[in-house]
C-alpha cells in the first residue's frame, strides 16, 4: 500500500497521519483511517512499580555472587537484566517462562541457611512479566536463570548459557499494580470501512494492533508505531467536518519518546539533504533520527571502489557515529545500520556501499575520546570507536583516519 495515495485529502489542513493494518506483504496492507494530527502520542514510559525479591540459593561460585558477595568492592548496582524460568527437563514439563529486570539493586546478602555453598541475595527491582499468550503453568522441576550484562559477557546472553541462577525467588509470583496508561487522541480522523466497524461495536471495543504512520509533506511514510486499539470514546472533531476524534485508552507501549518531536518535525519537510542535520540534537533525539534513516532511502546495489569522506566533528555518541557513516557512504537521510551488527551486514552485501573502498575519517580524535568509556566486553574490552574501525578493515575498507 503506498502511502502517497492517501496522502491528499480536500480540506484546509493536510493528512499527518495514516492508520494501517499491516501485513507481511505491504500490498496487502489495508487502510484503517487517516488523520489530521495525533494527541498524547510522545512519551517517555513510566518506570516500573519497585519490589524487593530475595534470590534463594544462588551459588557462591557464579558470577553473581562473586560480583556481589564476594568481590573486594562488591557490587550493589546491577542495571537491568533478564530471568527465564526454564524446565530442568524440557521434553516433558514446561513452558519456559521470562520476566524482565530493571534498575535493579542489591538491598543485603547472606548465606543460605543450611547450605554455605550458596548465598541468599535480596534486591530492589522493577519486574515485567512476559506477555506470552499461552499457558502460565511453571515447570514442576523449574531452573532460575539469571542474566545481568553489567556482569557479564554478550556471549553468555547471545549464547543462551548463563552461569547464574538460584533455586527460588520469593515475592516473583504477587499480583503487581498495572503502570498508568496514557491515552492516545486520533485528532481529525476520517475513518476507513475496518474502522468504522470497530468503532461501530458495543464497549468495551477491542481491535487487532494497526500501524501509526507519521507522513512528510510528500505524503511518504516516515516510520511507524504500533497501537492496541483499545477505544473508548468516538466523537465529533473539533476540526469540524464529518471528521471524529477517537481516543484510544491504552494504545500499548510501543511510543516514541519526546525527544522525537523535534526530530519529526525536521523530517517532515521531506528525507534530508544537507549534512549534519542530526548534531544538533542529543543522544536521544540523535537515536530518532537514525530510527528515521531506516526507512529509506537505500544507496546503490553492490557499488564498490572510490572513497568518502567521513565528517567526524560531531561524532560524539554511538548514533553519531552511525549516522555519519551512512552520510559519508550513501547521503544525508541514509542509513548504513542501525548498530554494528547490522553495519556488518551492510558492509557484506546488498543496497550499499560494499567494500573495497576507502573511508577518510576526519576529526577521528573525537570520536576515540568521546566513545573510550563504551567498552564492548565481548570485543575484547575494544571501545565502540576500536571496534568500528576493526570491523571496517576486517571487511576490506581501507579506513584513514585524520
Amino acid at each position: 500500500m503506498r502511502s502517497e495515495k492517501h496522502a491528499v485529502w480536500e480540506r484546509d489542513f493536510p493528512v499527518r497521519y495514516l492508520l494501517v493494518r499491516e501485513d507481511f506483504d505491504e500490498e496487502e496492507a489495508v487502510l484503517w483511517g487517516r488523520c489530521a494530527e495525533v494527541e498524547g502520542l510522545f512519551m517517555d514510559p513510566p518506570p516500573l512499580p519497585r519490589e524487593v525479591l530475595t534470590l534463594r540459593g544462588c551459588p557462591r561460585e557464579s558470577l553473581l555472587v562473586q560480583a556481589v558477595a564476594a568481590g573486594a568492592e562488591p557490587v550493589r548496582l546491577l542495571g537491568d537484566g533478564m530471568l527465564s524460568i526454564e524446565p530442568v527437563d524440557p521434553s516433558n514439563d514446561g513452558p519456559a517462562r521470562f520476566w524482565d529486570l530493571e534498575d535493579t539493586a542489591v538491598l543485603a546478602q547472606w548465606p543460605t541457611p543450611g547450605d554455605p555453598g550458596c548465598v541468599d541475595i535480596v534486591v530492589g527491582v522493577g519486574v515485567r512479566e512476559d506477555d506470552y499468550w499461552g499457558s502460565k503453568r511453571l515447570p514442576s522441576r523449574p531452573r532460575f536463570d539469571l542474566w545481568f550484562p553489567s556482569i557479564h559477557s554478550i556471549h553468555s546472553i547471545q549464547g543462551g548459557s548463563p552461569s547464574d541462577g538460584c533455586r527460588s525467588i520469593d515475592g516473583l509470583f504477587t499480583p503487581r499494580p498495572q503502570r498508568p496508561t496514557q491515552p492516545v487522541h486520533l485528532i481529525g480522523c476520517e475513518p476507513a470501512a475496518p474502522l468504522r466497524a470497530l468503532l461501530c461495536r458495543p464497549l468495551p471495543q477491542e481491535g487487532d494492533p494497526i500501524t501509526l504512520r507519521p507522513l512528510d509533506r510528500h505524503g511518504r511514510t516516515m516510520t511507524g508505531y504500533r497501537l492496541d486499539l483499545h477505544i473508548v470514546e468516538a466523537r465529533p472533531s473539533v476540526l469540524g467536518g464529518a471528521l471524529i476524534d477517537v481516543t484510544i485508552t491504552d494504545p500499548g507501549d510501543d511510543r516514541p519518546t519526546p525527544a522525537a518531536r523535534p526530530v519529526w518535525e525536521t523530517w517532515s519537510d521531506g528525507v534530508p539533504t544537507l549534512p549534519n542535520q542530526w548534531a544538533q540534537f542529543d543522544a536521544k533525539g540523535r537515536s530518532e533520527w537514525l530510527d528515521l534513516t531506516s526507512i529509506g532511502p537505500y544507496g546503490p546495489e553492490g557499488l564498490s571502489g572510490g572513497t568518502y569522506q567521513l565528517d567526524g566533528q560531531y561524532v560524539t555518541d554511538r548514533a553519531g557515529l552511525l549516522l555519519a557513516l551512512g552520510e559519508a557512504l550513501l547521503g544525508p537521510g541514509a542509513n548504513y545500520g542501525t548498530s554494528l551488527d547490522s553495519v556488518a551486514d551492510y558492509l557484506g552485501g546488498g543496497p550499499s556501499v560494499v567494500p573495497p573502498f576507502t573511508l577518510v575519517w576526519h576529526h577521528a580524535d573525537i570520536a576515540r575520546h568521546a566513545l573510550a568509556g563504551h567498552i564492548l566486553h565481548h570485543c575484547g574490552g575494544l571501545s565502540y570507536f576500536e571496534e568500528t574501525v576493526n570491523l571496517l578493515r576486517e571487511k576490506g575498507v581501507t579506513v584513514v583516519l585524520r
